[in-house]
C-alpha cells in the first residue's frame, strides 16, 4: 500500500485551522491521519483529493503524479502548501 505524507512547508498569511510549517498529516487511503493532533481543513483537503486518491495507486516510474512534490489549498489570500512525499509499504 502507497502512503502519502503531507507535510505543511509554508503558509502565506493566515491559516484558519491553525497549520503551521511543519505539521503532518499521512494519508491511508481512505484515512487521513494527522501526526500531530493538527486538524486538516475541509477546502485544503477538498482541493487535494483528486490527488491523493490517484497518487496512492502503483505507478509506473515515468508516470506524471509521481514528478508532484507539492499541493496547495485554494485560498490564494492565506495559502498552505504541502510537500508531498510517498512512501511505499513492505506488503507492497
Amino acid at each position: 500500500m502507497t502512503e502519502l505524507e503531507l507535510a505543511v512547508k509554508s503558509v502565506k498569511g493566515y491559516c484558519s485551522a491553525g497549520l503551521q510549517a511543519g505539521h503532518k498529516f499521512v494519508f491511508r487511503d481512505p484515512l487521513v491521519v494527522p501526526e500531530d493532533r493538527s486538524p486538516l481543513c475541509l477546502y485544503a483537503l477538498s482541493a487535494m483529493f483528486p490527488y491523493l486518491t490517484a497518487a496512492c495507486r502503483k505507478t509506473p516510474a515515468a508516470d506524471w503524479i509521481n514528478s508532484v512534490a507539492e499541493l496547495q489549498c485554494p485560498d490564494s489570500a492565506n495559502t498552505v502548501v504541502f510537500a508531498v512525499r510517498r512512501r511505499v509499504s513492505d506488503s507492497d
